[in-house]
């Protein structure tokens, strides 16, 4: 009795720890699953968050943006406009003057005038500073533009001179003249040269500063009142009553000796690109900006095939251009000589002639005048040309001999 009793408490004890395995395994499955959608979950905010902060952190930039920004719409007929079209503004630029080196009654002189300025003004105005490294690469293209001119006409010079002197045909003062004009060229060149290395030196030193004075003129289209006027309409009346502005502030600043011009379209162009970009102008201008093409949406560069042929019609204009002043020096060297021979030939015709004529009048001047006279021409003959006379033979020995 006791042994079943037994039995049966072991069977309940297995069944019991069977169940608690059982639920304890359903448990763990449940446990594990929910950390990996908790897991889940979190990785999918933070995706979402990431997402929401790089969203905030890009910017996109339009093109209207970049008008806000630049503040201005066009540059046309010397103006700038701004506010599409509800302000137009021209500028003067202004020549300082050396105010703190002048006299006292200059000094006096020149504010009166300013003050004359200021009292004549009916509308308002902007003074504005810009200051601006020198930039002297303009000027330097410009000079190596004239010291390539020279240098081509000092080559001439020199093939000139050489072929002068191995001519014969000129004297020593046409001589002396044309090495004078040679050494001149010569010194001319050496000193464009010269500039050329003191400037250059000189554009490396970016401290050398330069202070431009301006004047900028509004104009505003709510000035005419009430309107009909279309666009282009607006800009001539602007333009004309801006031009009136521009030039009576010309005519009271030159009271007090300052001398002012209206900027053009492109050098409002190079004065808004200054201010907006004051690192970039010193090292890449915008004359070098409107040449590269940089307001076109995309550039090409040249077929391999064109650049090579290109090339090869520059080599063959260069090499012909070589060959035909050196024939036409060729030419005039033998041009020089043939005259020479034609020059020596015209006097042994001359010589010809002479005993020709001398021997059909032998028998009126009479037989030894003439053969004296024929010998005296050959004598003459053998003289210019620098050797002796020949002696002709007679039986028993030459003519002096018998």
């Amino acid at each position: 009795m006791n042994s079943s009793a037994n039995d049966i408490l072991t069977i309940a004890l297995i069944c019991v720890f069977a169940i608690m395995m059982i639920l304890l395994v359903i448990f763990c499955i449940l446990y594990f699953q929910t950390k990996t959608k908790e897991k889940k979950s979190s990785n999918i905010q933070k995706e979402s968050e990431n997402n929401k902060k790089t969203t905030k952190t890009t910017k996109s930039y339009t093109t209207d943006s970049i008008f806000d920004f630049m503040e201005f719409d066009k540059i046309e007929d010397n103006m700038i406009i701004t506010k599409n079209g509800t302000k137009y503004v021209m500028v003067v630029e202004c020549q300082g003057v050396n105010y703190d080196l002048m006299s006292e009654v200059e000094k006096n002189a020149v504010e009166e005038g300013f003050i004359q300025f200021l009292n004549t003004l009916r509308h308002p105005i902007q003074i504005y500073t810009q200051t601006r490294t020198i930039n002297l690469e303009s000027s330097i293209q410009t000079y190596k533009t004239k010291v390539n001119e020279i240098e081509a006409e000092l080559e001439k010079q020199k093939m000139k001179y050489q072929q002068m002197v191995n001519s014969d045909a000129y004297t020593e003062e046409q001589l002396h003249a044309a090495f004078f004009e040679l050494t001149k060229a010569t010194n001319l060149y050496e000193y464009g040269k010269d500039i050329i290395y003191s400037t250059e030196k000189m554009s490396l030193n970016r401290n050398v500063l330069n202070q431009k004075y301006y004047v900028a003129i509004p104009y505003y289209p709510e000035e005419l009142g009430e309107n009909n006027f279309d666009k282009k309409e607006i800009t001539n009346l602007a333009f004309s009553e801006l031009y009136t502005r521009a030039q009576s502030i010309i005519r009271t600043l030159s009271v007090c000796g300052v001398n002012g011009k209206v900027l053009n379209s492109d050098a409002l162009a190079d004065l808004l690109y200054v201010a907006y970009n004051r690192d970039d102008a010193e090292i890449y201008g915008v004359e070098k900006a409107i040449q590269a093409g940089y307001d076109e949406l995309y550039s090409t560069a040249p077929d391999v095939i064109d650049k090579k042929i290109k090339a090869l019609n520059e080599k063959i204009e260069k090499e012909a251009f070589e060959k035909a002043n050196r024939v036409v020096l060729e030419t005039k060297s033998e041009k020089e000589k043939a005259l020479e021979q034609k020059e020596e030939s015209i006097d042994s015709l001359i010589d010809q002639m002479a005993k020709m004529i001398i021997e059909q009048n032998k028998h009126i001047v009479g037989k030894d005048i003439a053969e004296g006279a024929i010998e005296k021409i050959e004598t003459d003959t053998a003289k210019r040309r620098g050797r002796p006379k020949k002696q002709t033979n007679i039986e028993g020995g030459t003519k002096e001999n018998v």
